[in-house]
């Protein structure tokens, strides 16, 4: 279970909101018939965290894959003395660490809020017993994977071969909301530079 877990007593209208999300991700990567879409539904439960909790630790398996209603999360690693931003996720993006979810093994990365929270969270149990019982549902998990990886490949490129202005136009051009959403010395992580830089960056390159 994770650290300090809030399970939060929520009106049904907020969670059928929260749902209506769920599914407008889902069906945009693979439309679901109907049967397996309320299976998937009823295996989701809303928790609530406080900022700057961390929801997985390194060493711990994670047991869940979140959908974010509200707030900040970022997955980062630890390495000496340093920390490395590897991801954000903010509403209605999915969060978790999903190389530990899909092999059950221990995450070498935390999941840390960077505001108070409210997520929904499906067991790994719940989801290996979908993807068995619907196709339609296991098709949604390999697609929404390799989308993943496609992005994860393309970030790989961005940090072996982009200047630092380079990292830090495509990240704002890709997502400019960010500025207003998470603090510098996360974005500065997260392209790989020091706070200092990011701001002569933030001050200097023209969008």
């Amino acid at each position: 279970m994770p650290n300090c877990v809030e399970f939060i007593s929520v009106d049904i209208f907020t969670v059928l909101e929260a749902l209506s999300t769920l599914k407008r991700q889902v069906f945009a990567v693979h439309p679901l018939d109907e049967a397996a879409w309320q299976s998937l539904a009823a295996c989701w439960e809303p928790v609530e965290y406080k900022r700057k909790q961390i929801i997985t630790k390194i060493g711990e398996v994670e047991r869940y894959v979140y959908l974010v209603v509200d707030g900040v999360q970022r997955a980062f690693f630890e390495h000496n003395d340093k920390e490395a931003t590897l991801v954000f996720s903010y509403a209605p993006s999915f969060s978790g660490i999903i190389d530990s979810f899909f092999t059950q093994t221990p995450s070498r990365f935390h999941l840390e809020t960077i505001t108070k929270s409210t997520l929904l969270r499906i067991h790994y149990n719940d989801m290996q017993r979908l993807m068995q019982e619907h196709r339609s549902i296991e098709t949604w998990v390999r697609l929404a994977l390799t989308h993943t990886l496609s992005g994860t490949l393309e970030r790989q490129v961005e940090i072996m071969s982009y200047t630092a202005e380079e990292k830090f136009t495509t990240l704002l051009r890709r997502s400019p909301h960010v500025l207003n959403l998470i603090p510098h010395k996360y974005l500065a992580s997260y392209i790989g530079v020091d706070p200092a830089t990011f701001s002569k960056l933030l001050g200097t390159v023209k969008l």
